[in-house]
Formats: C-alpha cells, structure tokens, sequence
C-alpha cells in the first residue's frame, strides 16, 4: 500500500469521531462517518463529508460489525480506517480485515494488539524486556492448588484479574486466604461472562498507588519516542475522571526511567502508531509498575497535546502513510501543564447513574489558548441508552498546575445544559479539594474522600437564594434602563421603597415560601433582600461580560446564569445545576370574607377588566387580571357583592398593595 491516505473512514462515533476528523480536514483529506440509525442527526454526521448508515442502534449490530464497517469504506472510496478509542480499536480481527482490504489502518499491526490482549502473555512478553512488573502469577496452570501456593509466595493483599479483562471485569481484592477461592470463583464466572476467557492472574495488590502512564510514538521504521506522562489516578470504579500531564511529583530520573521502559514495551511488541504504557506508581519508594498497554489513542490524549504543541491524530496518518519520525528523544520537550475532565451525562448524586433526555439548552465554555472543549453534542440532540454517556471533554492548559487547575475550574463553571444531569459538579467538588490541589493523588482518591466529595457544591439554603435569584433575572427583573417609565421597563418593580413581594419556590418535591425586595438595580449591579424562614439575607450581583451574574452570597462569589422552560428554570451556578420552579402565588380569592378592597399582591400591569361599577358579583368570581413577572394572576371577589368602583385601567401599571377594586356587600 504505497498510494498516500486521502479519504478517511472514522469507525467511531461522537466527541472522538468529530476530533479525527477536524485534523483530517486540516490534512486536506475526505471523511467519512459511519454511524447507526440512532445517531442519525449527531454532530460528527453532519462534519462528515459522506455519511453512512450501517444499522441499528444496537452496537452488535453497527459499530460492532466490521463486516459493514469493510463494506462503507469500500462504498465510499476510503482507503484509510481510524478506529478511535472504544468498540473496535482495539480489535485484530479489524486489523487484519483493514489489510485482507488493502486499506490502512490508523494504529498498530494486528500481532502487537494480540500481543498485549492478553494480560498474562503481555506481563511475560515485559519481564523479558526488562519492563519492572508487579510481583505475581501470570501462568497457564489455573488450578486452585496452583492460585493457593502463589498467593502465599505473593503475599495478601492481593489482586485478582481476568487475564483478557478491562474496566475493572474480573477484578477481585483478596486480604485473607480464606477468601481466595469464593473471590477466584466469582472472577472466572464475571470473566468468562464478559471476555469469553476464564483465564485469570493474581498480583500483589498495592494499597495506596498511582495511576501514571507513557504515551509513546512508533513510526514503521522501528523509531519510536515517549511524549512524557499523564496521571489518572483519580478514578471511579477503574474509570477516569481526570486526567493530567506531566504526572506532577515525580522525580525526573524516575520519569525518565519510566519513559525508557515504555519505550521498551513498543519495541518488544514491533510497534507502529501511538500507544500508551501503563504503570502503577508508589509515591513512597518511586518505584514503578507495568500494568497494560493500550493500543490505541487514548481517552485524555488533549492533555499530552498541549503540554507537547503535537497533533497526535496528525502523527498516527503520517505515520500510516509511512513517514519517519522527524525527533530524536532530547528535541521533545514539555511545557507547562494540562488537565482534562470528561463530561458524562450521569447523576453523582443518584449512584452515578447514566442519564437520558434532551439537550433543551447547551453552554459549553468558548475555546481559547488555555481551554479546548473535544465535544460530540449539540443543542436540541437526544442522549440514548445505547452508547457510552461521555459527551465531551473540557482540557484546560496553564504555566503551572495550579493555573490548569483553576483554568478547569472557571471552563466546568460554564459548561451547562438543561434537560440532562451532568456529572460537572463532582468533578468540580474534586477539583477544589484540598489533597487534589496538593497532588496527594491515589487511585484511591475518591474511596478515601467519599465523604467530602458526596457533598454538592451549594446547599439547600444557598440553592434557595441562587434559584430566586436565577429565576428574577430570566423574567427580566434585572433588566436596568434610562427611561423614565422605570416600572414598565423593571417589570413594574419599585426600586429603594418597601415593598415585599411575595413567592413561592420549589426545589424537588419540596415548596419554601418566602417574600423578597429589590432595593437597587443599575447598569450590570443590583441588590436584593430576601426573606425565608423567619431569616433575611443580603444577595448582591453584577452583570459580568458574557451575560452571567456573578452573585455575592455569604462571603462567596458564584456565578450564575439560568434559563427558563415552561414554568421552570435551570439554575446555573458554578458547575452545578439543578431545576428550580418560582412563582408568585396567584390570590385565589382576591379578598377575604371581611375585606372590601381588593389590592394588587405585586407590581405589574392590569391585562383585563372583568367587571364595571354597579356590577352584581358573587364569591369566587374573577374581576381583574394582571400580568407579572411573565405570569398572569387573576383577582377574584372574596363575597357576593357589588362593584362600588374602579381604581384602575386596562393596559396600566400599577403598584404593590394598590387598591384596585372597592366592593360593597349585597346587605349594605
């Protein structure tokens, strides 16, 4: 295959799909999506320059088939297949279809995926090139007899793993021999079941490590380089939530070290492509571990990009298309820091449990030289149960960690959508802790401070006072003009006098009652009091340049935004958000049995006159509306009677607590 790589096949789907392809329209080359029926109107199949569908939403069915996937490369005049990460990147038998096809495959030959497939065969491969490896059994004999003898020479704790397994299948943690046979039991079935191999190894289980791994580059000439390190050792259940790089802490002679051994793993494997050589790291004796190596582009690639200035996606079609690599080790260079969250559409609050809906609103923070946003979403699309919940990710670049730190805290404060739960604000409540910010990184990180993380960024009283605040801003309570008819343009709200207007607010299944004022409203400031549960509080705002509020409540600077829907809003405050519905209850009798005067509960404008002097009205009838705050409200007698006079015209304005209506009883 000598003919250079000129259209492009993307056997993936999403933010990943979408991220290939923009480097490959920049290489001046065609693309090609392939996606199922349920993808139908995703992102990267309209970036795409042909589309073709290749089945049900099932992945059995479309992205799983390589049969189809052949097939669409040979429809559309492709002569290059990328895999991505996920469903078949990782995959010989496309591989190896790729070239029975005279297509390129964007990745390594067929025989180094084999080669690191299997957990036991790769663990060999590396003790014989001198990759240090975790103390442990990787043997073909699975007797219980064997595992027993092994264990004892191992030592507990110790881990179980499926030989063929990922993403935490298979996996057991044995502290005492009387558990070993009920845990290798329980890891054969859930391997068997998930990888269609029983096969299991045994390792010395490391109570408090890292997660560091080597991204390394291998052209066909057998040159290859690492591109540094990342750090993932934040993990839930084995999977990322944020990614780094450099691994911060690190000794260079040990990073160095640790470099040269992944190097050495794709040399031992005849690599080609890029990869990444994963390694368990003790912080306490700088010692260090291989575990796996992905034969792939990885998840948290962005992060080695910034700090390296490469197109990673760039090298692996150069390196397809046969070209040398043009660096030796000691012209790489790393500079600065980078750290990446992914955005799943899942709730942390409700065991992380993957979310479907709607993206009835998406605000994702703009791109710049220090955030870069890999998204696989639009507004208006629909999130299925069928695939992987990650939407996008969100990479912040600083001169140090602390600024890639802060950086990726101010871009999650502006990624926002409204309709699904995102996981942003956990990822945020981790980046904000203490021991993230000190780097007393674990893999074990979010198991030891479960606690503190289970904790949402904002309380129930603070979300109370941010949803109020949220919800006047929408309506346009905010909106400051030099007009001179202030209550019209004000949503008909007196500035600077007493007027306590009354709401009522609903979070989740519960209502709070209170009464709030605006005692000030500029240009891009304002202030408002609130009252709620016999207590008074101060909020303050300004108006920042993007249209957010930057709001001052209790010592603390939040910036919030909100959009309405129907009769909700969708607070957004930091990088959290949650539903919110506020009203002014509307009086449902106008007037008491004893009162004559019916009055406006709130400044607004009369929309309606029901009634005229002399009229005969009975209790419950309704006599005026009046539109507020976008909501109309309807005045209703308290008594039968008769209407003695007006005080009011259609179309006017008027005020809180100003008679409107004088009634007389029927008996007077």
């Amino acid at each position: 295959m000598n003919n250079p790589i000129t259209s492009l096949l993307v056997a993936n789907r999403g933010e990943i799909a979408l991220r290939i392809f923009k480097t490959a329209e920049a290489m001046g080359l065609d693309t090609v999506a392939v996606h199922s029926e349920a993808d139908s109107r995703a992102p990267f199949v309209r970036q795409a320059d042909t589309a073709i569908n290749i089945g049900p939403a099932e992945a059995e069915k479309s992205y799983l088939d390589i049969g189809k996937i052949i097939t669409a490369a040979r429809t559309s005049g492709a002569n290059a297949i990328h895999p991505g990460y996920g469903f078949l990147s990782e995959n010989t038998d496309l591989a190896a279809a790729c070239e029975q096809a005279n297509l390129r495959f964007i990745g390594p030959p067929a025989s180094a995926i084999a080669a690191m497939g299997s957990k036991s065969a790769a663990k060999a491969l590396m003790d014989q090139a001198g990759v240090p490896l975790v103390p442990g059994y990787h043997g073909d004999d699975q007797s219980l007899d064997v595992f027993q003898d092994e264990a004892e020479r191992i030592g507990y704790p110790l881990l179980i793993k499926a030989s063929a397994g990922g993403g935490g299948k298979g996996m057991r943690i044995v502290r005492d021999p009387a558990e070993l046979q009920p845990q290798l039991e329980a890891a054969r079935r859930e391997a068997r079941a998930s990888f269609g191999d029983p096969k299991l190894l045994l390792e010395r289980y490391l109570e408090t490590p890292r997660h560091v791994e080597v991204q390394i580059l291998f052209d066909q000439h057998g040159k290859g380089v690492y591109l540094f390190d990342r750090d993932c050792s934040v993990q839930r259940r084995h999977q990322k939530i944020i990614e780094e790089a450099p691994a911060p802490g690190i000794p260079d002679a040990v990073r160095r070290a640790m470099g040269e051994a992944a190097v050495r793993c794709g040399e031992a494997v005849g690599y080609v492509g890029a990869g990444t050589v994963e390694f368990l790291y003790e912080p306490e004796n700088h010692e260090f571990f291989f575990m796996e190596m992905n034969t792939r582009l990885q998840v948290e690639h962005p992060v080695t990009e910034m700090v390296t200035g490469l197109d990673l996606v760039e090298w692996q079609i150069r390196v397809a298309n046969g070209e040398t690599l043009p660096w030796n080790q000691e012209d790489l260079t790393c500079r600065g820091h980078a750290m990446e969250a992914r955005i799943y559409a899942e709730d942390p609050d409700n065991g992380f449990l993957p979310q479907t809906g709607r993206l009835h609103t998406l605000q994702e923070p703009a791109e710049s030289d220090s955030v870069r946003v890999d998204s696989g979403v639009c507004q208006g699309l629909e999130i299925t149960p069928w695939y992987d919940p990650m939407l996008a990710k969100v990479i912040a670049y600083g001169d140090d960690r602390d600024q890639a730190r802060i950086n990726l805290i101010e871009a999650l404060n502006r990624y926002h959508t409204d309709g699904v739960v995102l996981n942003t604000d956990y990822v945020s409540r981790v980046l904000h802790h203490g021991a993230f910010a000190r780097a007393d990184l674990t893999t074990r990180f979010v198991e030891i401070h479960g606690d503190v993380l289970a904790q949402p960024l904002f309380s129930v009283w603070a979300r109370k006072h941010l949803s109020l605040v949220a919800w006047l801003d929408n309506v346009g309570a905010f909106t400051h003009t030099d007009d001179r008819d202030v209550w019209s343009i004000l949503r008909n709200f007196r500035i600077g006098d007493s007027h306590w207007q009354p709401f009522e607010l609903d979070l989740g299944a519960v209502r709070y009652h209170g009464h709030y004022q605006i005692t000030e409203v500029g240009i891009d400031y304002g202030r408002l009091e609130v009252r709620m549960e016999d207590a008074e509080s101060i909020v303050r705002w300004r108006r920042m340049t993007d249209g957010a509020l930057e709001v001052r409540l209790s010592g603390r600077r939040i910036r919030l935004a909100g959009t309405g829907r129907g009769d909700e809003v969708a607070v957004f405050a930091d990088a959290a958000t949650w539903k919110a519905r506020v009203n002014h209850p509307e009086v449902a009798q106008g007037a008491v049995a004893d009162e004559t005067e019916l009055a406006a509960p709130m400044h607004g404008r009369v929309t309606a006159l029901l009634c005229q002097p002399g009229d005969t009205v009975r209790a419950g009838q309704a006599l005026l509306t009046m539109e507020a705050m976008k909501m109309e409200h309807t005045l209703k007698a308290g008594f039968d009677g008769t209407v003695e006079a007006l005080h009011c015209q259609k179309d006017g304005n008027v005020e809180a607590a100003q008679v409107l209506i004088t009634l007389g009883r029927a008996e007077d």
